[in-house]
């Protein structure tokens, strides 16, 4: 099954090529322990705007918004959000939101 990582939150985007690389490889250690289980990376996100059920438009996706996304396989919920444990996110204070996608 597919599971999507929805990241919240976090330290920001790092500054200067030191901290920029140092980041990136937190993150792809963390990708290569979860191996072949990795469907896709994903990306960052950066502005975001929400579209409410009457038309309107408010600008930051809300009071926690996304940062970025992965989908990954696993053989069940709690085996993927075992995978998030390990996330980089999480040590800059962020979160990880673990969501099924179910196929249709």
């Amino acid at each position: 099954m597919k599971y999507v990582f929805g990241y919240h939150g976090g330290g920001g985007m790092p500054e200067g090529e030191a901290d920029v690389a140092a980041e990136m490889a937190k993150w792809e250690a963390w990708f290569g322990s979860l191996g072949a289980a990795v469907v896709d990376g994903g990306a960052p996100f950066s502005m975001a705007r929400t579209v409410a059920a009457d038309g309107s438009v408010s600008d930051g996706g809300g009071t926690n918004p996304l940062t970025g996304y992965s989908i990954v396989e696993a053989d069940s919920l709690d085996a993927a959000v075992e995978m998030a444990r390990g996330c980089p996110v999480l040590s800059s204070g962020g979160s990880v939101e673990v969501a099924e996608s179910i196929d249709m």
